[in-house]
């Protein structure tokens, strides 16, 4: 029996969606990308396209089969068992732990342009620790607030960057957007293998689908939608910043570079507050779906059950939640996150080839399912393709931490199975 409120709707996990895919990324990488492969970088953004759609629409197949709360997770514990769900629950959990823990840092950074006090200990302390209670607070009351909270932040950060491209058009120099040097092969891959990173959240979000209504049929147009919603932007983004700002190449904040360009300092200032608020938005999305994972664990009994206790009146994993955060807050104002950050590009490159080839394993188990994708197993083949082309740009370093952290969970998950016996 399902103990949540379903109260995220079609719209709503859009949204929650666009929220996700879209931190704090996309205020930086277009230099990024532009140093590596110039105005082919553009190119970079519609082949990064097509190799994520491919992925999304088999999650959105797989996530059509599913209405308890879990996501990937159960999708791999139906598919392949409990031993390869714990792996992916764990790690999926830890990733999104550490992502908590980077882009609260980065905020207070970006929030230091203002205030240059904030580079120091104890002020940027104070702030962390406020904004967390801030959020904690939010997500205890209920996914209703949630999901409110969610829905303004959203358009908060979307607003500055429609604007952006909006105003910016009209600002365009064609002369610097030159095809006619190509980059070298391996430049333009390390591209589209960075912008596949940025595009990612969307797999963690279909953790909530307990919390959702109809799942199995907002889950596959949600994905769809937002995915191409936040394709269109990222594309007119980077053409408006390569066609408008000579100095990309060497731009440390491109998009805000190139608005004080075309708007002045108003521009700049957009933007600025634009990214503080996307990195809010992304912060609230975590905790909303990582305390749900670790719920998700508990409720399978491979973590203390205590851990999926539900607020008799919020209908929140109160418990699950308040841990996660304490987590992700003593993570974070450690600052022992720098190095373990690195995990979490090898940990989404293994998901997508595991939910992609749970696809395969359910269309043989279970053929029936709420939205089917024509040629799904070639799909399903191509995104294992992928994933390993992933996987084989990913360094000895984040091999060897993602082995550290997925060592440290089976311990706990073997004492934790030795004391119920």
């Amino acid at each position: 029996m399902n103990q949540f409120i379903r109260a995220i709707r079609k719209w709503d996990l859009v949204l929650l969606m666009i929220n996700t895919i879209i931190g704090a990324g996309i205020f930086g990488l277009p230099s990024k990308v532009f140093q590596l492969s110039g105005a082919y970088s553009i190119v970079a953004f519609v082949v990064c396209a097509l190799v994520i759609f491919n992925i999304i629409i088999c999650f959105a197949e797989v996530g059509s089969r599913f209405d308890k709360t879990g996501g990937p997770y159960l999708y791999i514990l139906d598919a392949f068992g409990r031993t390869p769900a714990f792996i992916m629950g764990w790690l999926l959990l830890w990733s999104r732990i550490v992502s908590y823990a980077a882009l609260i840092n980065l905020l207070v950074t970006y929030a230091s342009f203002y205030n240059p006090a904030l580079t120091q200990f104890f002020p940027r302390l104070l702030i962390m620790v406020v904004l967390t209670i801030i959020l904690l607070s939010i997500n205890y009351v209920g996914v209703k607030k949630t999901t409110s909270v969610n829905n303004f932040l959203t358009i908060g950060k979307v607003v500055p960057l429609i604007i952006f491209v909006a105003v910016g058009a009209f600002f365009i120099d064609g002369s610097l957007i030159d095809f006619s040097v190509a980059p070298q092969f391996n430049d333009f891959s390390s591209s589209v293998l960075m912008l596949v990173f940025a595009f990612g959240g969307f797999e963690v979000v279909v953790i909530n689908s307990g919390e959702m209504k109809n799942p199995n049929q907002i889950v596959p147009y949600a994905l769809i939608i937002s995915s191409l919603l936040v394709m269109v932007l990222y594309g007119s983004i980077q053409v408006v910043s390569v066609g408008t700002l000579s100095t990309l190449a060497s731009s440390e904040k491109p998009l805000a570079d190139a608005a004080q360009f075309f708007m002045g300092s108003f521009g700049g200032n957009l933007i600025t507050i634009g990214a503080m608020i996307s990195i809010i938005g992304a912060l609230n999305a975590i905790l909303l779906v990582g305390s749900r994972l670790l719920y998700a664990l508990s409720e399978e009994d491979q973590l203390p059950k205590s851990l999926s206790y539900i607020h008799p009146e919020f209908r929140t994993p109160t418990l699950a939640l308040f841990i996660f955060t304490a987590i992700s807050l003593v993570l974070a104002v450690t600052g022992s996150f720098i190095y373990a950050i690195t995990i979490t590009a090898i940990i989404r490159t293994v998901m997508y080839a595991m939910v992609c080839g749970a696809l395969i394993k359910l269309r043989s188990t279970k053929p029936k399912a709420v939205y089917q994708i024509p040629f799904g197993g070639f799909f399903a083949v191509t995104g294992i393709f992928f994933s390993l082309w992933l996987f084989s740009s990913s360094q000895l370093s984040e091999m060897r931490d993602v082995l550290v952290c997925l060592a440290a969970g089976l311990v706990i998950l073997f004492i934790y199975q030795r004391m119920k016996k």
